[in-house]
């Protein structure tokens, strides 16, 4: 049966999975992009971007796990950009140039309707809203027998989280404190539906499993 992954999920030492005050000049919140440098030092995570070099170690094997047999992305409105509200135009097409990095349909979670978006290399961001379960059935049909993987932000894991959807979840704890921002984990309880089924420390990051119990 396809599954609904996430994967690479980066979260400070303090809880959060981004810093405050998004904006054009802060994707990630200020201070979140520190949650993402081990990325750019493996191997894959400079080819990502372009670059040589690299670490080819098991912090690069993670990363790239999370690409394989995933035929569709479902993201939050603030995973998007950071407009909010009502698009004032359609002039915002990402953070990621004009070939985005997920070359299938990525189904952009929004209470305000917009024409979908194809992008060079295959990607198309479909603007849907509906509760997770909505959402999710439409990836897993375009997906077409593939897994589907969730991307963030923290309020869109959460929601899939809470409606126990998610089956597998690998996050890294990054050795940074951000005190303030959005935590991943906040109101949902101890997750009785979840169980931590590994974890693995390297020199970068720890990484932590969550498997949902059958």
């Amino acid at each position: 049966m396809p599954k609904l992954r996430v994967h690479n999920y980066a979260v400070s030492l303090d809880g959060f999975a981004a810093g405050p005050d998004q904006g054009p000049d802060t994707p990630l919140g200020v201070g979140g992009e520190r949650l993402h440098d081990w990325v750019f030092r493996t191997r894959y995570g400079r080819e990502m971007i372009g670059e040589p070099g690299g670490d080819p170690g098991p912090d690069n094997d993670f990363l790239a796990a999370g690409d394989v047999n995933i035929g569709a992305t479902i993201m939050g409105r603030n995973m998007f950009g950071p407009v909010r509200g009502e698009w004032p135009d359609h002039s915002w097409t990402g953070w990621w140039g004009d070939n985005p990095p997920y070359h299938h349909d990525t189904f952009v979670m929004t209470h305000h309707p917009r024409p979908a978006l194809p992008m060079k290399g295959g990607t198309t961001f479909h603007f849907v809203s509906g509760t997770p379960e909505q959402v999710l059935a439409q990836a897993f049909e375009a997906a077409r027998g593939q897994d589907v993987r969730l991307g963030g932000g923290a309020s869109t894991v959460r929601a899939f989280l809470a409606a126990g959807l998610i089956d597998d979840l690998h996050m890294t704890i990054v050795p940074t404190l951000l005190g303030t921002g959005e935590r991943l984990f906040d109101n949902l309880g101890t997750l009785p539906s979840y169980r931590v089924s590994d974890m693995l420390a390297t020199a970068a990051v720890t990484h932590v499993w969550l498997t949902k119990v059958s």
